[in-house]
């Protein structure tokens, strides 16, 4: 009797190359969803307009401009993008729970992909999405009061692309953690809302009641708002007291934060999200 050979063991598909392929198809199958639901994209554009030129223009005639005369509509623009950032990353998300809904997602479960590859193409497809919107609004940023300095502009986008990122972790984290769409709604608005209603987006934190600024300063989107308005301010003509109401920055026991500081930090959320996303989608069936 002849002895039969052994088979060699197949090597593992899961390698570099083959994790990136992964996270550029989930990437593109998102990218032409949103192209193919226009609806969507227009909706939330015209949401964050209303927010820059309609309640920005009505608060400011409410709210003292200061000694240089300085539209709120450019102490908003900071907060309007990043309301338009964490909206279309968070809502990007709900494609999980429709997925999974369909019967979509348990294919891509059982597909020879790693489960974190799926997760990194999905956050990284919502940072994409909700930073293509938010170059919508930079690109009305001088009718708000604010340059388009090339260098501004770089600032913005890079500083857009990280809460992008931050944001679309988040969503799909809650994305993960639901069973339905109704479910999915109601969380990401219940988190949406207070993230940036008290992150000082809307309105100047200067001059907050004490317990309302202690709110903010545990709150992660302050810090990156905060950097983008004193980038803003960078490229404004505006007198010390229009800078201490308007852009006071963010202090922990009368010390000033860095802006460097305030951008690790949100990172290193971003990152704690991913992580934490990535766990809980290996868990789930």
């Amino acid at each position: 009797m002849t002895a039969t050979r052994r088979q060699p063991v197949p090597t593992s598909p899961f390698g570099l190359a083959h994790d990136l392929r992964t996270i550029r198809v989930v990437l593109k199958r998102d990218l032409f969803r949103f192209v193919h639901d226009v609806s969507r994209g227009v909706a939330m554009l015209l949401q964050s307009v209303m927010w820059l030129f309609v309640i920005g223009v009505g608060f400011g005639s409410l709210i003292p401009r200061g000694e240089d005369d300085l539209p709120l509509t450019a102490v908003m623009f900071p907060g309007v993008i990043v309301m338009t950032v964490i909206g279309t990353a968070v809502s990007s998300a709900a494609t999980i729970v429709t997925d999974r809904e369909v019967g979509f997602l348990r294919g891509m479960l059982v597909a020879p992909a790693k489960r974190s590859a799926v997760i990194l193409g999905k956050v990284l497809s919502g940072a994409v999405l909700a930073t293509l919107q938010a170059c919508l609004i930079l690109s009305v940023a001088g009718l708000a009061g604010v340059p388009y300095a090339p260098g501004l502009m770089l600032t913005l986008l890079g500083l857009t692309f990280m809460v992008g990122l931050t944001a679309s972790a988040m969503g799909v984290f809650i994305a993960v953690s639901v069973k339905g769409s109704e479910a999915f709604m109601g969380m990401a608005q219940l988190v949406i809302s207070p993230l940036v209603l008290l992150s000082g987006a809307m309105f100047p934190i200067g001059n907050l009641p004490s317990w309302l600024a202690a709110i903010t300063l545990v709150n992660p989107i302050t810090y990156v708002v905060d950097p983008m308005r004193q980038a803003v301010f960078t490229h404004l003509d505006t007198s010390p007291a229009t800078e201490a109401l308007f852009n006071p920055g963010i202090t922990w026991f009368g010390w000033q934060i860095p802006w460097a500081a305030e951008v690790g930090l949100v990172a290193g959320a971003g990152v704690l999200l991913v992580w934490l996303t990535v766990v809980r989608f290996n868990q789930s069936e």
